[in-house]
C-alpha cells in the first residue's frame, strides 16, 4: 500500500471527541503514515502534545493563529514557549494573518505573528504559516523576519503560481488541501500541477474542508488520500508517487527520521 501523510489536521478538535481513536485508526487503514496534530487556539497546543506522546506516528506543533491573537499576552507566549520544548514538537503554528474574518485586529495580527517567527528562530523550528486575504502583508513580514532561514510551510495554499512563485523564493514548502478537489479551485491546479516534486505537501486542515465526493460531511485525515489522488492526475502521475514524495518532503521539513510504528 502507498504511505500518505498528513502535514495539517487538527485531531484535538470536539468535532473528534466522540470517535478520535477511530478517526485515526482509519486513517493509518487508508496508508497514512505520519499525521502532524495542529494547534491554533489558546490551550491547543498542550492538548496536540498530550495527543502525540500516545501515537509515535503523531508529532504536534504549537501557535496561536491569527483569530486568537487579541488574547496574546508574555503568559501565553511562555506557556507556548514551553509546550513547544516538549518532545514530539516540530514547528510554531499554525501563525500567519486572517484579513478575512478580522477575528482579530490586523495590526495585533502582524506583531502576534512576528513574536511567534522570533520564538521559532529562537527555539530553531520552521513554521506553519496561515494567510487568507493578506498576501502582501504575509509576504513583507517574512522577508523582515528572515524567516526563510528556519523554513516553513503555507498551509492550505490558496493561491497560484505567482505566490507559489514567491512561497518558494523564500524556501518554504506548499502544502494542497481539500480545495483543490472542489468544483471551482481557481488556480490551484494550475500551482500544484507546476511546482517542484520536493516542496510539496498534502494535508486535510480536518475537520475543515472536506474534500469532494464527501463535502458537507466532517473532514478527517483518511481523506488526505483524495487530495492526493487529484494532485497525481494534475502531474500525470500515480497517487503513490504523490504519497511517497510528500510524506518525504514531511520528514525533511519537521526532521522525522525515526521509523514509523505503531501506536
Amino acid at each position: 500500500m502507498p504511505t500518505y501523510s498528513d502535514s495539517h489536521v487538527h485531531l484535538t478538535f470536539d468535532r473528534f471527541d466522540a470517535d478520535r481513536d477511530a478517526v485515526i485508526a482509519r486513517a493509518r487503514d487508508a496508508g497514512v503514515a505520519r499525521m502532524i496534530s495542529v494547534s491554533s487556539y489558546l490551550g491547543d497546543a498542550e492538548l496536540c502534545a498530550d495527543l502525540a506522546a500516545r501515537y509515535s506516528f503523531i508529532h504536534f506543533t504549537a501557535g496561536v493563529h491569527p483569530h486568537e491573537a487579541k488574547s496574546w499576552s508574555d503568559g501565553v507566549a511562555r506557556a507556548l514557549r514551553e509546550v513547544a520544548q516538549r518532545p514530539k514538537a516540530v514547528a510554531i503554528g499554525e501563525i500567519g494573518l486572517d484579513y478575512h474574518y478580522d477575528h482579530s485586529p490586523r495590526d495585533v495580527q502582524r506583531a502576534v505573528f512576528r513574536e511567534q517567527i522570533a520564538m521559532a528562530r529562537e527555539l530553531g523550528l520552521p513554521i506553519v504559516i496561515h494567510t487568507r486575504e493578506a498576501w502582501s502583508d504575509t509576504f513583507i513580514i517574512l522577508e523582515q523576519a528572515r524567516a526563510g532561514a528556519i523554513g516553513g510551510v503555507f498551509h492550505c495554499f490558496s493561491g497560484g503560481p505567482d505566490e507559489a512563485r514567491r512561497c518558494l523564493d523564500l524556501g518554504f514548502y506548499l502544502s494542497f488541501a481539500g480545495p483543490i478537489t472542489f468544483r471551482n479551485p481557481g488556480r490551484l491546479p494550475e500551482a500544484a500541477a507546476g511546482m517542484p516534486l520536493d516542496r510539496l505537501l498534502i494535508e486535510t486542515d480536518a475537520p475543515f474542508l472536506t474534500p469532494h465526493p464527501h463535502r458537507g460531511q466532517r473532514n478527517e485525515p483518511s481523506h488526505v488520500v483524495l487530495v492526493a489522488e487529484r494532485i497525481a492526475a494534475l502531474r500525470g502521475v500515480t497517487a503513490g508517487e504523490i504519497g511517497e514524495a510528500t510524506t518525504r518532503n514531511l520528514e525533511t521539513l519537521f526532521r522525522l527520521t525515526e521509523r514509523v510504528e505503531g501506536a
